[in-house]
């Protein structure tokens, strides 16, 4: 098999995070991504906006349905600060004849001199840099591929204002998604 992992806060997960998967699934001809959410990512000592409750089942419905689109628990369910290179130990033990392909964002590949164990990253997995079109691609060794994905103007922090003004978010995360974000109120409280 070939294994994409995307990781990330998904904090909300939105569409730019399952556009760009899918698009790295028909590249790379990936016969599944799996979705990884972070317990504490290691550069945001701040935490994350929603927690891990919120995150996981905003996952569920956002996955739920689309072919080839995994939910990954390994990191929550591990806790404390997510490496990535822990991470990519456990699905090499499970998978440990299949390729796997670690999945960043081009912003994201500008920090991997600072990941924890960054040599060993290769060796466990191709690292792919999602790079969106016209962004120039990072000059890094590490990286095995680049892949020029679709840019959707779209951020989480900009939907976490929106909902906590009271807007629908539907514009930028699935239908379900808002409904939760709405229901349960997961950015209302915010400072």
């Amino acid at each position: 098999m070939r294994i994409g992992i995307f990781g990330g806060s998904f904090d909300p997960v939105h569409i730019a995070h399952l556009t760009v998967a899918e698009a790295a699934a028909e590249q790379l001809m990936l016969d599944e991504v799996r979705f990884v959410p972070t317990a504490i990512q290691p550069f945001k000592p701040e935490g994350h906006h929603a927690d891990a409750e919120h995150r996981v089942a905003m996952l569920r419905l956002a996955l739920n349905g689309r072919f080839g689109l995994v939910l990954d628990l390994r990191e929550v369910e591990r806790g404390g600060i997510s490496y990535t290179v822990d991470t990519l130990t456990d699905l090499r033990r499970q998978f440990p004849s299949d390729e796997l392909f670690l999945l960043i964002g081009a912003d994201t590949a500008g920090d991997l001199p600072r990941w924890r164990d960054v040599d060993k990253l290769s060796e466990l997995a191709q690292i792919v840099a999602m790079s969106r079109v016209g962004g120039p691609p990072p000059d890094l060794a590490a990286i095995t591929n680049v892949l020029t994905v679709p840019s959707i103007d779209v951020s989480a922090s900009a939907i976490r204002q929106a909902a906590r003004r009271g807007k629908d978010v539907a514009e930028w995360v699935p239908g379900a998604v808002a409904e939760y974000i709405r229901t349960h109120q997961v950015y209302h409280s915010e400072d």
